[in-house]
């Protein structure tokens, strides 16, 4: 079935419309697979999977949520499945284990083929429960919850004093870093892994000779220090090569660190969307993650570096979106023929914002009051934990009446001429005011990503000549074939 056809089809007001339902669950210690829709489905002996009975039982939710911000704030999106167990036969299944299983949906027509249903949710069930005694009901997460499980949990081991600490790991170029004392009889220092070059390595600020250490991402002191606090600026992480940038620094922790069972897999990420997000966005950072910091925080912290976030797509594909106004691409018309009649509503007033600080470059270690013979603007830069870049417009600081000092937003940027030009790009979309409006779409609106480009046209409010506008919330429900749909222009 082409893209045209399935199309044609969401916006039938006749069509018959199903979910089919393909859920993993732990039963007694084997993981089986149940099949369950919205009503009776058999498949033929030529279909994936052949001859398999689909269980009637949805009749409730399916109706999943996604959402953006302009700050790139870190989300999951949620939802749910509501099972018909009036007569009591799925009691068992909750004592089964459902949690961070795999769950995908397909939406079609009863006459369809099982090819011809497409995959409308690809993610993962957060717990089961009951809302009644008659209903079972599958709590739902897009896969991102599979990397909420620490970056790594790999401790030096060992008989040193340092045995239980767990390995810090540079991502992108990191400035003034404490590596973990790996021997302290070979004065060694050093990483989880593989790094691309140490930059300097310090005692209070004074660089320090080093030799290479006993294994990859670790280095000997070629003298004993005055001091023990040992700092290093370093080029981290090389697996897969160095580039310390967002996009790939979010591929290579999604796909190289975590829980081997949750990992993601090239088919997991939106390709495409990863190498065009990574070349409109070719600025360097860096993240040292020294304690159990998790996958998602990671990765969320990279992309909101330029008020990016994580998402997944409808199919369960990583993705990273900046809202934009005017957003890239080719927008969509959402009129009065693509909404229920009188369905559109102001849903939230975004603030003006007269000021933006961009904190960037950040100092790892923090080193006040250093007593060696460095340069006095060397030892006032160990002092200070970030760096900033502060853009104002002064016309909006007065006509709002704002305060003179912005909030400060930490970023893993690492150029100066980045963080202005972050702050600039900020200041230039939050100076003026922006409206969330939500509506009640027809089916074919279904298929919107976030971040996707529209033209909101209405009678009402000022958008009589259409005003362009970005998708910032998506909610489907693919047993109704409705969706509402926020806006922000």
């Amino acid at each position: 079935m082409t893209d045209q056809q399935f199309m044609a089809w969401l916006k039938n007001p006749a069509a018959v419309r199903m979910v089919l339902i393909e859920a993993e669950v732990n039963v007694d210690g084997a993981e089986v697979t149940r099949y369950i829709a919205s009503r009776e489905y058999v498949t033929g002996p030529a279909d994936v999977p052949a001859n398999t009975a689909y269980l009637p039982l949805a009749k409730g939710g399916l109706a999943f949520t996604e959402q953006v911000t302009l700050i790139g704030e870190a989300s999951l999106s949620s939802g749910d499945i509501e099972l018909d167990n009036g007569d009591g036969a799925l009691d068992s299944w909750l004592s089964d284990v459902w949690r961070n299983r795999r769950i995908r949906a397909w939406s079609g027509d009863p006459a369809w083929p099982r090819a011809d249903f497409r995959l409308v949710f690809d993610g993962i069930v957060d717990d089961v429960g009951s809302s009644s005694r008659d209903t079972v009901n599958l709590v739902l997460r897009d896969k991102l919850q599979r990397l909420n499980t620490p970056i790594s949990e790999a401790k030096l081991g060992g008989t040193s004093p340092n045995k239980d600490s767990v390995l810090p790991i540079p991502f992108g170029e990191c400035h003034n870093v404490a590596p973990l004392l790996t021997d302290p009889v070979a004065l060694e220092y050093g990483f989880l892994g593989a790094v691309e070059s140490l930059i300097e390595v310090r005692t209070n600020g004074k660089p320090l000779g080093v030799m290479p250490g006993s294994q990859a991402g670790r280095f000997k002191l070629s003298s004993n220090p005055f001091s023990t606090v040992i700092t290093a600026s370093v080029q981290g992480d090389s697996g897969g090569g160095y580039a310390p940038r967002i996009a790939p620094l979010v591929r290579r922790i999604a796909t190289a660190y975590g829980k081997a069972s949750d990992r993601f897999t090239e088919a997991d990420l939106d390709v495409a969307n990863l190498a065009a997000f990574d070349a409109a966005h070719q600025q360097p950072v860096g993240l040292y993650v020294a304690d159990r910091m998790n996958q998602a925080q990671a990765i969320q912290q990279l992309a909101a570096s330029v008020g990016a976030q994580a998402i997944m797509s409808a199919t369960g594909q990583l993705r990273l979106v900046q809202i934009a106004l005017p957003a890239a691409g080719v927008p969509v018309e959402i009129g009065p023929d693509q909404m229920l009649a009188n369905s559109l509503r102001p849903a939230e007033r975004l603030p003006v914002v007269a000021a933006v600080k961009i904190a960037f470059d950040r100092n790892y270690t923090v080193q006040a009051n250093l007593t060696t013979s460095i340069p006095p603007e060397h030892a006032d830069l160990y002092a200070t934990e970030w760096l900033t870049e502060t853009v104002v417009d002064e016309a909006v600081q007065a006509r709002y009446r704002q305060t003179d000092d912005p909030v400060q937003i930490e970023t893993c940027l690492k150029a100066r001429a980045d963080a202005r030009g972050e702050a600039e790009r900020r200041l230039a979309l939050r100076r003026v005011p922006h409206t969330i409006y939500e509506l009640d779409g027809e089916p074919e609106l279904a298929v919107l990503e976030m971040g996707a480009p529209v033209v909101l046209r209405d009678d009402r409010w000022g958008l009589a000549a259409g005003a362009p506008g970005v998708v910032v919330m998506m909610q489907r429900n693919w047993l109704t074939g409705r969706v509402t749909v926020g806006v922000m222009v």
